[in-house]
């Protein structure tokens, strides 16, 4: 058996939903940044641990659950994802081998009820399984990354749900101005030499970090964003709501491509 540690903040509309698909799991625990509506409440109403903790990234904030779990392995959810049997049954087969001492793991992007399975350049991984003690988490951009890797790190094939939008695309917008700022400043800051070999490699990991790294240099990023989504990656099979998508990546990037102009500006300005 193993935990699962929730990140939350205001998640009233999603948890019960992320808390019903791991009923079964006897050490589920809640890290709130100081939520102001009914977060806290639901999570003790199902028999979660709750600790709250001032949310400064989520590297951070998984490291701090990590240290609350009653488990030698811990999974990492947000509210609003939801979990499986199959993914269960994966993970325990994993904890009886013990080959890795930490894993990614591919997450399904939901929006509006459809899975966008070719614009969200599925599967994307990111560490969320873990034995404790083997691995930790470390600020990246707008999330986090794997550090501290004891025992390597191996691949799950049972994907998770993510419902990033079941708040509303006024409140994903809100979320990635913040988001927008953190990939900015990481862009700014960013001396990282493009290893070629990388953007050819088997590891769709590698490949997909490498092509970010490029990205950094590359000029109009909206726009070969969206292109590299919808036409690269074949977002166009996902429909209108792949469109929609892909557009939203659009934003995204140029989000990111404001702020990177304005602390360039902000810098100027301190010189002068």
């Amino acid at each position: 058996m193993f935990s699962i540690v929730i990140l939350t903040y205001n998640e009233e509309n999603n948890l019960q939903s992320c808390l019903d698909s791991i009923k079964w799991c006897e050490d589920i625990v809640v890290i709130d940044s100081y939520s102001v509506d009914r977060t806290v409440e639901i999570a003790k109403n199902n028999g979660a641990k709750v600790y709250q903790n001032k949310f400064s990234n989520f590297g951070d904030q998984r490291n701090f659950g990590n240290k609350k779990v009653k488990s030698k392995w811990v999974f990492h959810l947000d509210a609003d994802e939801h979990f499986n049997s199959d993914l269960k049954d994966e993970c325990e087969s994993a904890i009886k081998k013990y080959q890795f001492g930490a894993f990614m793991v591919p997450s399904k992007m939901i929006l509006f009820n459809k899975w966008i399975r070719y614009a969200s350049s599925y599967p994307v991984y990111q560490m969320r399984f873990h034995r404790i003690g083997d691995a930790n988490f470390m600020q990246k951009g707008h999330g986090q990354k794997e550090t501290d890797l004891k025992k390597g790190i191996g691949f799950l094939k049972i994907p998770y749900k993510h419902f990033a939008f079941e708040k509303g695309i006024s409140n994903w917008l809100l979320k990635h101005v913040i988001y927008a700022q953190e990939e900015a400043i990481e862009s700014k800051n960013s001396n990282t030499k493009i290893t070629l070999g990388n953007l050819f490699s088997k590891n769709s990991l590698k490949r997909r970090r490498e092509i970010k790294r490029l990205s950094y240099k590359a000029p109009f990023k909206p726009l070969l964003r969206f292109l590299y989504f919808y036409i690269f990656k074949m977002g166009f099979r996902d429909g209108k709501v792949g469109y929609e998508y892909c557009k939203m990546q659009f934003i995204f990037e140029a989000m990111i491509d404001i702020k990177l102009f304005e602390l360039h500006q902000n810098k100027k300005e301190i010189k002068s």
